[in-house]
């Protein structure tokens, strides 16, 4: 039988390896929001005054979402799980569409290199990532691991750090 201690610590680390994916994706994107506009755009699903605002909006989303899974606050594996689905209709619906351009997963890519391979190659990550996250409640559901509440994670490194204060 495998340690108590060394599935709680492998639940951790596909937890914040899912969130980094998440976190690196998240930041390349918000550096440049232009250029993931056009990509956003070159997809046709958004009216053209939605765009950049979702340019901007889901880095952040992406952001956010990651560093609460990575503290695995209550809410955050939902919202990662659930972003991970419309990535999955997205590219699902790109490769039907039959369109010939980057994901924008990672920032901008080699245009001419990974055109529809690059669509193929992000839905292949995708499920993998969605495989993650279906482990992730797997094993919350079969090892008792229960996330936090933003209040109480604060509250804990609250009195952590006072507590160093104080000696």
């Amino acid at each position: 039988m495998i340690p108590f201690c060394w599935k709680h610590w492998s639940y951790a680390m596909v937890r914040v390896g899912l969130a980094l994916s998440f976190l690196v994706a998240g930041i390349i994107k918000i550096q440049d929001p232009m250029t993931f506009a056009v990509t956003i755009d070159a997809f046709g699903i958004l009216p053209g005054p939605l765009v950049l605002p979702v340019a901007i909006f889901l880095p952040m989303l992406e952001i956010i979402g990651a560093v609460a899974l990575i503290f695995d606050i209550r809410g955050s594996l939902g919202l990662i799980t659930l972003m991970i689905l419309m990535f999955i209709t997205v590219l699902g619906y790109g490769m039907h569409m039959g369109l010939d351009i980057d994901c924008g997963c990672y920032g901008p890519g080699d245009l001419e290199g990974e055109a529809y391979a690059g669509i193929r190659g992000a839905l292949w990550r995708d499920l993998i990532m969605l495989g993650c996250a279906g482990t992730l409640y797997l094993w919350r559901r079969f090892l008792g691991v229960r996330p936090g509440n933003f209040a109480n994670k604060y509250q804990s490194i609250k009195t952590s750090i006072f507590k160093e204060e104080a000696a």
